[in-house]
């Protein structure tokens, strides 16, 4: 007999459908309670007063700059030179000290010349008797008892014999070195005793006084730049000590690889404290003043789209402006603004705004890379750049 209470066999797709709408509830509320969360993170972070940034200013002002010009160059010998000999040799005489002063045509060194001595004495004898030769040959063509063709055949042969005791003597006297012109020996380069062949550097001779100073500049100052204008010139061997000197040669053509052209200038050098070789700064006026506009060095952002600054403004604040820690802010604000600029000349610190810029503005001298367009920032100026036109910086 059948019962009345009948089981009902369980449905499992219903089951797996609950489940999986369950799972799906919990895992989007997750993504949705996330995705809140980031989205309350984001406003936060948007809205957060951004805390002002500490920089130093400086105001731009007018000065009176006269035109000028730099240049870097070296300083070149008028005369310089390495000695050498035209014929080689063993060193018999060295007649000179290292660093020592010489004047033009002053024995240097002698070489060995025991061989060409004697030579010259047989070339001498032959040539005697080659002279002699022609004179009795001259006097038997006057009486007409040789041929004046044999006569002049003597007088040829006695001076070719002249002509090789001149070439012998002139070997003799390249065996003797001497000074070419005034100036200052450098280190000696051969010793006594020493072979040395014909182009071998004996001792570096350089003439001091005056001297040379090459340097060069861009080909738009060519018409500016004149024989006999005066230049002023510092090395770092003289620190604080500028020498003064005048153009007197410039170069015709502008190097077309550079578009520059190079300009000579002599510089009296009495006491010999320039040297050849010596890297040296040149300066020189160009014309009358003019006033220009002139900010520190540290103010301008140097790039290659173009060099700005940041000016600095007062501006009153936005209404609800809270700071770092919610507090309602009043008052106004220091905020910078970044502007494109055209500089000029540079002197020390300074530098020449030529457009962009007026007398009595304020620019950041420091802090620039964390400022930005309207950015708010505090100014404490107790410690500033350095902003000298001349500045010497000490040794520690």
């Amino acid at each position: 007999m059948a019962t009345k209470d009948t089981q009902r066999k369980p449905n499992l797709g219903l089951r797996m459908f609950l489940m999986l709408l369950l799972t799906l509830l919990i895992v989007g509320g997750l993504f949705a309670a996330k995705a809140f969360m980031g989205k309350q993170m984001n406003n936060f972070f948007d809205n957060m007063p951004q805390p002002a940034a500490a920089i130093t200013t400086a105001e731009a002002t007018e000065q009176s700059w006269s035109s000028s010009l730099d240049a870097v160059g070296t300083l070149v010998a008028v005369n310089g030179t390495d000695v050498t000999t035209e014929a080689g040799g063993v060193v018999r005489r060295l007649a000179f000290e290292a660093g020592q002063p010489v004047k033009a045509g002053q024995l240097l060194v002698e070489l060995n010349s025991a061989n060409e001595l004697a030579t010259l004495k047989s070339l001498e004898a032959s040539a005697n008797l080659a002279a002699v030769q022609a004179n009795r040959w001259q006097q038997l063509a006057g009486d007409k008892l040789v041929s004046a063709a044999e006569a002049e055949e003597r007088t040829t042969a006695a001076a070719t014999a002249r002509a090789a005791v001149d070439a012998q003597r002139a070997l003799i006297a390249q065996k003797t070195v001497r000074a070419p012109f005034d100036g200052v020996l450098g280190i000696r380069r051969v010793n006594l005793g020493q072979f040395i062949a014909p182009g071998d550097p004996i001792v570096s001779l350089q003439s001091l006084d005056p001297i040379y100073l090459d340097f060069s500049l861009p080909e738009q100052y060519l018409p500016s730049i004149t024989n006999g204008s005066a230049i002023r010139a510092s090395v770092d061997a003289i620190p604080g000590e500028s020498f003064h000197g005048t153009i007197t040669a410039i170069e015709p053509a502008v190097d077309a690889s550079t578009r520059n052209f190079k300009v000579q200038a002599t510089l009296r050098n009495e006491d010999g404290r320039l040297r050849p070789g010596t890297f040296a700064r040149v300066g020189f006026d160009m014309g009358g003043a003019a006033q220009v506009v002139v900010i520190p060095q540290t103010a301008v952002s140097f790039n290659p789209y173009g060099n700005s600054v940041y000016v600095v403004a007062e501006v009153p604040r936005e209404e609800g402006e809270m700071d770092m820690q919610g507090k309602p802010l009043t008052g106004n604000k220091q905020i910078v603004r970044q502007r494109f600029v055209t500089t000029g000349a540079t002197r020390g610190d300074l530098v020449v705004v030529t457009d962009g810029l007026k007398p009595g503005e304020v620019v950041a001298t420091s802090g620039l890379l964390k400022l930005r367009n309207d950015g708010e920032v505090t100014v404490n100026n107790k410690i500033q750049p350095s902003t000298d036109e001349a500045p010497k910086p000490e040794n520690r």
